[in-house]
């Protein structure tokens, strides 16, 4: 069975109008894998390279295309004079040519444009955005939108043509399908991006205060340079969701290396006390939760050599 992230993007034109989504150009890249592990859970995710791996359309409007906006995309009204109407379009984001593919999300790089014009169309898969993926792996990214966040990956095999032009909807979800992909072949869940699309956004540099000019240049400092005493300031203010989710997260996750800093400290005591080697840390896998890691000692042998015989030894509750 063939697992499917589909990566959509919409194109759009006139305001939306009740049912009426005035989307002009529905584009679709879907990324896959048909590894999966003995537990069931897939790996090693590939962007579709095949012709019914993607699919783009002109979509005509309820209305006109303003100005403004075929200066964005170049798609003019009469382009979509003879094109299909979404209500004809919509079955394409879920539907599957064959019955071993089995579309698990959608993906969307901000995703709040493309969910709520697409609605029911959806049905009930669940969505994935790539921004605030991108915000969270790869925060010292100078920005994160969808065509910069490509070039500071700059990730094998995407093909510049068809990555051609920018503010169309086949090229923008194939550019978007890499960064999805670089994510989950990181070693990230689909189930752990849906996770984070569903939180607030984890903000890259805080701009608030003193804060905003770190460096001089005005961009911000790094959350995780701020002082915990400002970041518990900014919980007991009013601040955007995203702020607060970010201050919060980076107190919480300071308490987290703390607390393992003294368990890593305490167990190095007692392998001291038996004469056995230091570990040197703990690794946190993808979920973030914190693991001792035996591994990595400061012994060069394969395995702890025997602790010294004597009075003061002592039984590790390990």
């Amino acid at each position: 069975m063939r697992s499917v992230i589909r990566v959509i993007d919409l194109e759009t034109g006139p305001d939306p109008l009740g049912a009426e989504p005035g989307i002009v150009e529905y584009g679709h890249t879907d990324v896959w894998t048909d590894q999966h592990d003995m537990l069931g859970n897939p790996f090693d995710w590939r962007v579709g390279q095949m012709p019914d791996d993607s699919t783009t359309t002109l979509v005509k409007p309820y209305g006109p295309i303003p100005p403004e906006t075929s200066g964005i995309h170049n798609i003019t009204n009469g382009d979509v004079a003879s094109a299909p109407s979404w209500e004809k379009v919509a079955p394409f984001v879920t539907f599957v040519n064959s019955p071993f593919k089995k579309i698990v999300a959608l993906a969307a790089h901000n995703i709040e444009a493309e969910k709520t014009l697409i609605g029911r169309a959806a049905g009930d898969l669940p969505w994935i955005c790539t921004y605030k993926v991108a915000l969270r792996l790869w925060p010292e990214a100078a920005s994160h939108s969808n065509n910069a966040i490509r070039y500071y990956l700059d990730p094998d095999g995407l093909d510049p043509a068809q990555a051609c032009p920018v503010h169309r909807a086949l090229p923008d979800s194939y550019i978007t399908a890499f960064t999805l992909r670089e994510a989950l072949n990181a070693g990230h869940s689909f189930e752990t991006l849906i996770k984070w699309t569903n939180e607030p956004a984890l903000l890259p540099r805080c701009k608030i205060g003193k804060w905003r000019d770190y460096g001089g240049k005005g961009k911000g400092t790094p959350w995780s340079e701020v002082d915990s005493g400002f970041l518990s300031w900014i919980l007991t203010k009013d601040f955007d969701e995203n702020t607060m989710h970010t201050a919060s997260f980076h107190l919480a996750q300071r308490e987290i290396d703390q607390r393992n800093a003294w368990e890593l400290d305490e167990l190095n005591r007692q392998y001291r006390k038996n004469g056995m080697p230091e570990t040197e840390r703990f690794e946190k896998p993808d979920e973030e939760k914190p693991f001792t890691d035996f591994s990595h000692t400061k012994s060069d042998q394969r395995e702890h050599p025997k602790p010294t015989a004597c009075a003061d030894t002592q039984e590790l509750p390990l």
